[in-house]
């Protein structure tokens, strides 16, 4: 246990020197920071006003409202913190989901072969051959009621996995044949024992890069989803109040125009801070990609 928690404590101490020597890496970190401290103590400071006040429409930004207000009269801040929670937590169960599954179908396809690899790989590619997008929208559309934060992950979970799941099988195609796998099935090991103690963790670093990109598709589909109306509306999030803006003609109204672009650069800058993690990550877990001890 105390080796474990040694190399724990040597690879957080590498992340954070590699995050603070390299300005792309710090400047995610940062920004994910950020929406995450805004989606947990926002709410506090911002709380959240839904009731109509026709008389503050399109109210430019003050002191009293900094990002000015909707076709409603509502503060558009107080949206966008409140909206950054569930589009944060939407985005996470999300990466979950997909990840669970393209870990489940790659492994399994990798490991056992044969009748079952056939299988699992035909099914897959028949996920990738449909559209995605329109396969979301198909599924999300045909449900008869609303839907809660889970069920909106799980489904877009279950369009997104299968692209994820082909490069964890060839991952898991590669591990397999290595020494220290012969190795364990030599002593008879089981083959419970390699895939739960010898596979995953080597698959994990690939795993936990996948997770950071499963949540960017996350927060697209969801954007998406709330966007074209698909879902109905129980609450604020940045994809209802793009929604709303382009119903009142954003486009064309220069006084909807902060209401429509401060969802959209808040969406365009979590989605740079999660990429930019990303590739930070990748040199963590990668040593050739270090440039510097």
């Amino acid at each position: 246990m105390s080796e474990r928690r040694s190399r724990l404590f040597k690879r957080l101490t590498l992340a954070l020197r590699i995050i603070r020597k390299k300005p792309t890496s710090l400047a995610g970190f940062i920004i994910v920071t950020f929406f995450m401290l805004m989606a947990i103590i926002g709410p506090l400071f911002f709380p959240l006003d839904i009731r109509a006040y026709p008389g503050k429409r399109y109210l430019q930004p003050s002191w009293e409202h900094p990002l000015g207000t909707d076709p409603y009269g509502r503060d558009v801040l107080s949206q966008i913190v409140n909206g950054s929670r569930e589009a944060l937590i939407i985005a996470a169960l999300t990466g979950l989901v997909t990840i669970f599954i393209a870990t489940l179908v790659g492994v399994s396809s990798g490991m056992l072969g044969g009748l079952l690899d056939e299988a699992l790989m035909r099914i897959t590619e028949i996920f990738l051959m449909i559209p995605q997008y329109p396969l979301l929208i198909l599924i999300a559309a045909r449900l008869p009621r609303e839907l809660n934060i889970i069920e909106v992950s799980f489904i877009i979970g279950i369009v997104q996995w299968p692209a994820i799941a082909r490069a964890i099988r060839s991952q898991v195609l590669g591990i397999r044949e290595r020494p220290f796998i012969e190795a364990a099935k030599c002593l008879n090991l089981g083959r419970a024992h390699i895939i739960l103690r010898e596979i995953i963790p080597n698959l994990m670093p690939y795993i936990v890069m996948n997770f950071f990109l499963a949540l960017t598709g996350g927060i697209y589909a969801q954007v998406v989803l709330f966007t074209l109306g698909i879902l109905r509306f129980t609450t604020i999030n940045w994809g209802v109040m793009i929604n709303i803006a382009l119903g009142e003609s954003a486009l064309i109204n220069q006084k909807a125009w902060i209401y429509l672009f401060s969802p959209i650069i808040c969406i365009a800058l979590l989605q740079t801070g999660l990429v930019l993690i990303s590739s930070a990550l990748e040199e963590i877990f990668n040593p050739r990609l270090r440039t510097e001890e």
